[in-house]
């Protein structure tokens, strides 16, 4: 597997490229997408990383899994393209906005690209999965590399904001240090959990007051 991604990352994450770790995972992947269909598209495992570089990185977004059905995939945690169906836990983070903000976001599409631009990296913490089935490459070395991506964050940056929803997200709270970085915490917006405290938790007005207090500009939602 050729791993196409930012230089600014390609340094700060080498010694997991030559890891023997990721030498198996990358014959997995290889693999996987040679025998089966396999999303998002192989050019795109690690398009939240190409579309906010390490130096970039305001907000960190942890999912589990990408989407897998056909066409909804294409790198970004909870994101999908504009002519796919908006997803029901980006539903409910829409309706969280709609009411920290007072507008209908609601009538957009799924497409958070506009995010990770602006410095929001969509990270799920595995980046490929099986046509059809959920968590399916799961415990191939995966968790491996974005816990590190968190950590990494975590060591070599200060003032980023970490948004963990969901039990699976909040497992990661370990790896930050939440003496120099902001952790929020609330359910899933899965409609499993979102009316359980993620509907109303305020995050996204939280996280870009913490930005302003540190100097950043503020992400537009």
């Amino acid at each position: 597997m050729e791993v196409r991604i930012d230089e600014s990352w390609r340094q700060v994450l080498q010694p997991q490229f030559d890891s023997s770790y990721f030498g198996v995972l990358a014959d997995f992947v290889r693999q996987a997408y040679q025998n089966s269909v396999v999303y998002p598209p192989a050019g795109k495992i690690f398009e939240a990383f190409n579309r906010t570089p390490f130096d970039k990185v305001k907000i960190v977004i942890l999912g589990q899994d990408p989407y897998h059905e056909q066409g909804q995939a294409h790198g970004l945690s909870f994101s999908v393209k504009p002519e796919v169906e908006v997803p029901p836990s980006l539903v409910n983070i829409y309706r969280e906005l709609s009411e920290e903000y007072q507008l209908n976001y609601l009538v957009r599409n799924g497409d958070l690209s506009h995010w990770a631009d602006q410095g929001v990296l969509l990270l799920n913490a595995t980046l490929t999965v099986q046509a059809g089935r959920a968590c399916s490459h799961q415990g191939k070395g995966w968790e491996t590399f974005t816990d590190a991506v968190i950590e990494t964050i975590s060591q070599q940056r200060e003032h980023v904001v970490f948004m963990l929803w969901g039990n699976y997200a909040r497992q990661k709270k370990s790896k930050i240090d939440a003496t120099k970085h902001l952790v929020l915490e609330a359910p899933h917006p899965s409609p499993l959990s979102a009316y359980r405290g993620f509907i109303g938790c305020g995050h996204f007005k939280k996280a870009n007051e913490y930005l302003q207090q540190h100097g950043f500009t503020p992400i537009a939602w």
